[in-house]
């Protein structure tokens, strides 16, 4: 069988496709022949299938650097769904969870994938495993954090280049959605490709039009909006609370709408989304932590009220528009005080680094972690009450957060929502003497009852449910949590309660906070890059004269296309004139309705579905400036 019949067919069983996507075909032969390979894909360009199908192709085990928890988990349970095993490896797992996977990886020959955070990649224990794993190819998903120039470099990713010496043989497929062409380059010179090799989409949609408007009732105007493109939609905002009050106000103008956020507990976020998808919910309104990971193919328009922080992220929020092919639209809304406040987060997300390295000590004093010690520890983490104990700024504590992450030092899950777990860490010999001690005899039918509901208990962490649990012991919840404790205390178990609180774990052992920033240069290039990124969103909203479709293209290098001829700049320039027939035609609408509609904005909204409202607000204007209105 050829390596194209082989891969149809992989396709064909896994996920039930008989043809693949534009480019994914090239990319994964260019794998199978050996080759370091970098795939640029627009969101929803389909980049797992990439690196999944020529792993289950080459046998043995694909590393998945990936700095994104959730996308892990998601792409990991999805996978088991498709009869392929999978793991994950990520921050605030239990070191007996560790342990059992990097066990699974060495002596389970059917496991295929093994997903991992960068952090994971500088420690001792993992590295020392990995030596004897059947490693046969690494895809780096996010592939631009490796980058210096990428908009969130992340230097545990360079750790990647360090452990091909390892497995010299085994390719390397990086991907991204969203990178520069100075990124594009520094991504394959950062991972020691033997030769670049770059298959790249372009991230042209011709069924997505982007609007900027310069709005000042940005509620009014998107429902204009909503009520003028039926179908389904995203509403991005900057802030949590925002999220509820934008819901809120939809609702009350009888819009189905519902809010999202990371704050939410998952299975919160998980009904939510689901229903979202389902069509049960017409509209979400969320923060930028929606949309990773979700293709739902009939998304008609993509508001955001507030303006993103980049151009990369706004990319890939606009681009979760009009995956169908169908028309879409991306509009962003904006009035002056957006610009300040784009400016003003921006110099509170760098907190000066004495700042940052206070934070890092006052966690570690928190926790109580000595010097050399804390690696993999986790721990619920409330920043209100530490910043407020400390008399800090919840904010600026918040952002020295986000960059001790970008450090490696530590990670911050938000959202972090865990399910209960359990793993017997007693061999069954050590159980069968402790069942047969008479002080024991009344736990005795409970650890029966658990090893009949859940099979693999000895071998793994066992996702459970304490409540079916408690129906079948016939009593209640507290009850079955309380005895699962004490079957942890004298270490027969390792119980795992859900939680939902947001999480802190150190990701490598405590240093001296002065050596956190050992390279001080980190900091201020963070900060340049960050500060480059933040004019191009500003150039990109100001602009008056080139396309918007044609703006976002060139930056991302493509600097050869067309004006798309649909967006707000492009139809400003075909309306600049409005012609006799149009005028009469308008004005004599305008007047019929004038009497039944005498407010102005909502005369235009009411025309605006017959006529080019850009020609309906300059036949009005006109009308007024000559005394007709």
């Amino acid at each position: 069988m050829s390596q194209t019949e082989l891969i149809h067919r992989i396709l064909k069983e896994h996920w039930g496709y008989d043809q693949f996507r534009p480019l994914q075909e090239d990319i994964i032969l260019s794998v199978l022949e050996g080759r370091d390979t970098m795939a640029l894909l627009p969101t929803g360009g389909g980049k797992s299938i990439c690196f999944q199908v020529p792993a289950l192709a080459l046998g043995g085990l694909c590393i998945v650097v990936s700095p994104l928890i959730a996308l892990m988990k998601d792409q990991v349970e999805n996978l088991r769904k498709r009869h392929v095993k999978a793991a994950a490896l990520f921050s605030g797992m239990t070191h007996e969870q560790i342990s059992n996977t990097i066990d699974n990886c060495l002596f389970d020959k059917d496991m295929r994938f093994l997903y991992v955070s960068p952090e994971r990649l500088k420690t001792d224990l993992f590295r020392l495993n990995l030596q004897r794993m059947p490693v046969t190819m690494f895809a780096i998903d996010e592939a631009h954090c490796i980058s210096q120039w990428g908009y969130d470099f992340r230097p545990p990713y360079l750790e990647i280049a360090e452990i091909r010496q390892f497995f010299p043989q085994a390719p390397v497929l990086a991907l991204t959605a969203t990178a520069t062409p100075e990124v594009v380059i520094d991504i394959q010179d950062k991972l020691k490709f033997k030769k670049h090799n770059v298959f790249q989409k372009s991230f042209k949609r011709d069924n997505l039009t982007y609007y900027v408007i310069k709005e000042q009732d940005k509620n009014g105007r998107m429902l204009r909006i909503i009520h003028r493109y039926p179908g389904t939609g995203i509403v991005y905002v900057r802030n949590r609370r925002k999220t509820q009050e934008t819901a809120e106000f939809l609702r009350s103008q009888g819009i189905s709408a519902d809010f999202y956020h990371a704050g939410l507990d998952g299975q919160t976020r998980d009904r939510k989304q689901q229903e979202w998808m389902d069509g049960k919910t017409r509209i979400i309104v969320s923060t930028n932590a929606f949309g990773m990971g979700i293709d739902k193919p009939d998304v008609r328009f993509v508001i955001h009220i507030d303006i993103p922080d980049t151009l990369e992220g706004y990319f890939q929020e606009a681009g979760r528009g009009g995956r169908d092919l169908k028309p879409s639209i991306a509009v962003m809304l904006y009035d002056e005080s957006d610009i300040r406040e784009l400016y003003r987060n921006f110099r509170t997300s760098f907190p000066p680094l004495e700042f940052i390295q206070h934070v890092y000590k006052d966690l570690c004093n928190l926790f109580r972690i000595a010097i050399n010690s804390g690696q993999d520890e986790s721990y619920s983490f409330d920043i209100t009450e530490f910043s407020l104990q400390r008399k800090y700024s919840p904010l600026e504590v918040y952002n020295a957060i986000r960059l001790l992450e970008k450090t490696g030092a530590i990670s911050y899950d938000e959202g972090s929502y865990s399910p209960a777990t359990l793993m017997f860490v007693a061999t069954r010999q050590e159980l069968e003497t402790y069942e047969s001690d008479p002080r024991y005899a009344r736990a005795v039918p409970f650890i029966q009852l658990l090893l009949r509901s859940y099979s693999g208990l000895f071998s793994q962490n066992v996702i459970i449910d304490e409540k079916e649990i408690a129906r079948r012991a016939e009593c209640s919840s507290e009850k079955v949590v309380e005895r699962l404790h004490y079957l942890t205390r004298v270490g027969l178990v390792d119980y795992q309660p859900a939680s939902s609180l947001p999480k802190i774990c150190f990701a490598m052992n405590r240093v001296d906070e002065s050596r956190l920033f050992y390279d001080t240069s980190f900091y201020t290039k963070r900060k340049e890059v960050a500060e480059k990124r933040l004019q191009s969103v500003v150039n990109y909203v100001q602009h008056e004269s080139i396309c918007r479709s044609r703006l976002l293209l060139a930056y991302f290098g493509e600097t050869k296309s067309t004006a798309c001829g649909k967006c707000d700049i492009c139809l400003s320039k075909a309306n600049e004139l409005v012609t006799k027939e149009e005028y009469a035609e308008i004005s004599e609408q305008v007047r019929r309705m004038h009497s039944t509609c005498p407010d102005i904005k909502a005369l235009v909204w009411k025309l605006a579905p017959l006529y080019n409202e850009e020609k309906v607000v300059k036949v009005v204007r006109r009308m007024v400036d000559e005394g007709e209105l």
